[in-house]
Parts: structure tokens; sequence; C-alpha cells
């Protein structure tokens, strides 16, 4: 631990001393029960008007915020046609999931047209950005049988999380309050999928553990896009009689053909393999009116990329990153209102064959005060976060939450705020036949506006926004002709504006439930570039995007399905997708089928690699409890 800057060590011993203090607290994650065997059907829940925002300092319920969130639960998890998060992700509105393949062996994850190294991804509020690149933001996805549920956070959330939730954030909730059982899970399906795994869950008199191992693997959809992926996690929540305190510990190995992933669709020989691991400690104190919410944690990821799979020596990078971080957060009631603060330490390391050996440290500011008036109808959250880079200097981004209930179904809100991100490593200084980084660029800018309502009336749930970011000296990779290299730099300006919604409606009968859903995504840009200058990535958004599901109880036994998604980006034909699912309960057991692309559509996501026509998946979970 010599090599850690000593203000992070420091802040690390006095927060394990704040874990250790004999106080009263709270279980900082929500919880309910898992593991235990079910004798019928899973319930949908009604509403989640109550439940709090994880990993934030202020807790506010989700009906009475003044953003746009978005939750996915368990119960949906388990009903989606999904096996993996990237698949999942995509049935949300704002949201633009680009897989390269089946399974989210590698994948981009976006909101609301912005870049992969602009949306931070969380577990249980544990920040997972990769200071070397976007692309490997999902490398960290948890398998989805442990997700308790997943939040979703759209527009500027720098000031709530940092700088790399430049358009957004997400944040997956993991299960916990376990009781004693065991999860089994085998499933096959196309091109040779095999996969299995188990979890194992106890709960002892003052500690209960979940314990989870499984593996994914396929011969590939076409040549070279086998992956063999592996998933080892490790929760545990200590000391649950006084003051509980929660350790996660994950592994994720993944290793995969990407034929034309990089580079270009004739690179058919790439090769890729990543592992990341994630190790955190947090709880919740309170004290005088204080609720203090201490957290330490270390990610490590570390990727190994070859461009021909059989010959190592042509091209070959290895970059290994480490993120060693405390943070202290903490929410004071008092006769103003409430108030917010927070305290984020976060030392990273490089070691890489292509972009060097490279080290940061950056310490974050959080302070924010919430204001109710008029009988607490309406709410104003101003709020700055202020963070300084040992290599970049000092930044600031304010911003202000504004929101109002009309009566106890309608809300409408606005917020605003300065968002930025700093480059990558990758931005920086990578270097390879087809790209070159730039160690001058500078960091980006943006001022995001965003305008909503929310509607919520027995079964019927409408959420709409209008959103707009102005940013500036946004990096991509641009070149003047096409047999020039890939150049980052830092274009002119991208001025992205648009507007969402999403419906829901819930109709029960005797013995069913069927709840339908659509949901509309539309994005203008206007980059400010050359005319004739080619742009990698700032230009490729969905500019239409339409979502249908209609999921439905048919029984206690019966469950399907079914989903509908349509996508239209600048240049690009449009594409429709339709994925099914079927799902048969018993008490002990349930038998799952998954089909993606039923129709066989021809179409790619991202870098014109095309996604498989049609992928069937046939999965048996049975649970073994006491």
């Amino acid at each position: 631990m010599k090599f850690l800057n000593k203000t992070l060590v420091g802040t690390i011993i006095a927060l394990v001393g704040v874990m250790s203090s004999p106080v009263l607290g709270q279980n900082v994650l929500s919880s309910t029960n898992q593991g235990q065997s079910k004798d019928s059907i899973i319930q949908w829940p009604e509403s989640l008007d109550e439940v709090l925002l994880s990993g934030t300092r202020l807790m506010i319920p989700f009906s009475e915020q003044s953003r746009s969130i978005t939750t996915i639960e368990a119960e949906q998890i388990q009903s989606s046609p999904a096996s993996s998060l990237a698949e999942l992700l995509q049935q949300e509105a704002g949201v633009d999931i680009r897989r390269r393949g089946p399974m989210g062996s590698q994948a981009d994850l976006y909101i609301r047209g912005g870049s992969f190294d602009q949306t931070l991804l969380l577990i249980d509020g544990i920040k997972l950005e990769d200071a070397q690149t976007g692309h490997h933001t999902l490398n960290a996805a948890i398998p989805l049988e442990l997700i308790e549920r997943i939040e979703i956070i759209k527009g500027p959330a720098a000031r709530v999380y940092g700088q790399n939730a430049f358009t957004g954030a997400i944040n997956i909730v993991t299960k916990s309050d376990f009781n004693d059982g065991l999860d089994l899970r085998f499933s096959g399906g196309s091109f040779e999928q095999i996969n299995g795994g188990f979890t194992a869950y106890k709960a002892l008199d003052n500690s209960a553990h979940m314990v989870h191992v499984s593996r994914y693997t396929s011969k590939g959809y076409r040549y070279n896009t086998d992956y063999d992926q592996s998933n080892y996690t490790l929760k545990s929540t200590f000391n649950k009689r006084t003051q509980p305190i929660n350790f996660l510990a994950s592994l994720s190995e993944r290793a995969f053909g990407a034929n034309g992933f990089y580079a270009s669709p004739a690179a058919t020989d790439q090769f890729e393999s990543t592992q990341t691991s994630l190790v955190g400690v947090q709880t919740q104190v309170k004290r005088k009116g204080w609720i203090w919410t201490p957290r330490v944690y270390w990610r490590r990821n570390q990727d190994e990329y070859i461009y021909l799979r059989n010959d190592p020596t042509v091209y070959r990078n290895l970059h290994t990153t480490n993120k060693l971080a405390a943070e202290l957060h903490g929410q004071w009631d008092n006769s103003w209102g409430t108030t917010g603060i927070g305290l984020d330490l976060a030392q990273t390391y490089l070691s890489s064959n292509n972009l060097g050996n490279r080290s940061r440290f950056a310490s974050t500011l959080f302070i924010e005060h919430r204001w109710q008036f008029f009988q607490s109808k309406l709410d104003v959250i101003p709020g700055i976060a202020a963070t300084s880079f040992s290599d970049f200097g000092t930044y600031a981004y304010p911003g202000i939450d504004v929101g109002y209930a009309i009566n106890r179904h309608w809300r409408i809100y606005s917020n605003m705020g300065y968002t930025y991100r700093i480059p990558t490593y990758t931005d920086l200084f990578y270097s390879d036949p087809n790209t070159l980084g730039d160690a001058e660029l500078e960091p980006e800018k943006a001022l995001a506006y965003e305008v909503g309502l929310r509607l919520k009336d027995g079964p019927l749930t409408l959420n709409a926004a209008w959103f707009r970011r102005d940013a500036n000296n946004l990096i991509d990779y641009v070149k003047n002709n096409a047999e020039d290299l890939w150049q980052a730099s830092n274009v002119r300006g991208l001025l992205t504006q648009g507007w969402e919604a999403n419906v829901q409606y819930a109709l029960t009968g005797p013995n069913m439930t069927h709840n339908f859903q659509l949901s509309y995504t539309q994005i203008d840009d206007n980059l400010s570039i050359n005319p004739g200058e080619f742009s990698r990535y700032s230009i490729n958004s969905f500019k239409h995007r339409a979502i249908g599901q209609w999921r439905a109880l048919w029984s206690k036994h019966w469950e399907s399905t079914i989903m509908h998604k349509y996508g239209k980006r600048e240049g690009q034909e449009a594409f429709n997708v339709t994925d099914v699912s079927l799902l048969y309960h018993q008490s002990r057991y349930t038998l799952r089928l998954a089909a993606e692309n039923i129709f066989g559509t021809d179409y790619s996501e991202t870098n014109l690699v095309p996604m498989p026509k049609g992928v069937v998946l046939l999965e048996l979970i049975y649970k073994l409890t006491p």
C-alpha cells in the first residue's frame, strides 16, 4: 500500500474508524428477500414511488425526484428476453447500447446521444469508470440474476456522481438480505451456447452471504466470434444487529474472437480478453441528525488485444488499470431543509505497452441543499461539485433541480447544469496503424437543460422530457480523407437536443395481468466540424428510437414477454427487431425460453458488425431450499 497517495491512505484509515463505531445504522442497500423458494408466480410491484435512489447524498424518493429516472426491477429482468445487461438496457428510452455480438462480450453504453466515454456505470453506488477507455465500462457487468434493480439517470449527473456522468449514469443495485438457498441455472442454445452457474445464499445469526459462480460459452455466430465468459461474485453483510457493513467482491473474465470489432470490418482475426475485478466495503451511520455513508473500493481492469489471433507478434496491446478510492457522503436534516455533502478521493494507475505508465490523483467535493416550499409542493435543489486532478487542474460544475407537484398524480420538473469530462488515456496517448491520440487534448465541457413531466394515476404511468446539451471541446476522432489516420481532437462543438416519452399501462383481470409499455426517443445533432470531415463517434446516435413491450402473466405458471425495437441512425437504414420470452414456473423450478431477432433482421449496431439473425436460448432455473 506504500504507493498510495498519503491523503488517500489517511482517508481510508479514517473511514474504517467510522465504520467500526458502535452506533446505530442501516444497510445502505435496499433489501428484498432473495434466494427463497416461491410457491407461486412472481408478483409485479405496483409502485416504486417511495424507493430511494441509491449511491447519492440526498436520499429522495423517486416520486419526488426532479430528474429523468427510471428503474428496471428484478421481476422485469427475469421475464425479459435479455440474457445480459447489455441486452437488457436496450429496452430503455434514451439508452443506446451498441453491441458487437451476443451476450455482451463487447458493448458500448451511450445515453441521449453522448459517447461511450460520457456515461458512468455504478454497482451499489461504486463508480466503475475506466481511465483507459469507456469501451471497458460494461466489463464489470454482473449476471442478471444477482440484480435487485437498475436505476437509470438520464441527463447531466456530474453534480451528483462526478465527471464521468457527462450524459447520465446507471446504477446496478445487487440483491441483499438473503434466506438460505441454492439456485442452479443451466442453459443452451444457438451457436453451441452452453451456460451454467449457481448462486448460494446463507443467513447466519449476525451476517448474510451470497456466492455466485457462472460460465457462458459459445462457438460463435460467424467466423471468429466465439466467446468464453466467467463470473465470480461474493456479497456479504456483517454485523447485522448493530452496524451493518456490506462487502462486495466480483471478478469477470472474458475472452472472445473480435471479427471486425475494431479497426475495420476487414480485420477478421482480432482477439481480445479482459479481466475486471472489484472489491468494495461500505456502510451507513446515523449520528446527531446526520446520515453518513463511508465507502472504500478497488477496481482493476486488464485488457489484452491481439490483431492476429494466431500471431500476437504482429500487433498486441496490454493495458492494466487500477483505481483505489475512498468516499464519505453525508446528509443533514435541518430547519432549512436537507443538506448533502461529499468527498471522493481516487488514485488511478495505468500500465500499458502502448499508452505508457500513467498515474492520476483526483479529489472531488460535493455540496447541495434541498428546499421545499408551499407545503412541500415546490422542491428546489441547487448544488455544486468541484474536482481537482493532478494532471488537468481543477473544475467546478454547478447545477440546479426544480420540481413542482401539481397534485398527487402530476409532477413537472426542470434541471440544468454544467458538466465535463477529462480525456481518457486512450484519447491522449493511443497509436496504432489507423488511430493517433493527442496529448494536448482539453477536457470536454457542456451546459445541459431538461424539462419534464411525470404522471402516476393507478395503472397508468407517463414520463416525458425535452433535453438539450450544448457541448464544447468535444473529443472525437476525425479525418479529412478516407485514407488518413483517425486523429483525436477537440471538435468545435456539438449541440444535441431531443425529446423522449415512456408510457406504461397495467391491465389486471381474473388470474392474469398484462403490462404494456411504449417508449420513443428523438435526437437531433448539430456538429460543428469542417465540411467533408469524417467523424467516428459524435454523430452516430439514434435519430429515432421506438420500443414496444408487452409483458403478460397468463396464470400462476405461465408468463411471456414480446418486445419490438425500432431504430434509425443518420445515414443508415432503419431496422426492426423483435425479441420474445416464455416462462413456465413451478414451486422449485422455472423453464425459460428466450429468442432474439426472431424475424432474422439484417442489421448492425456499431462498426458494421452484423448482428446474429436469430438467437434462441433455453434455460432451467432450479431452487433448492432447506
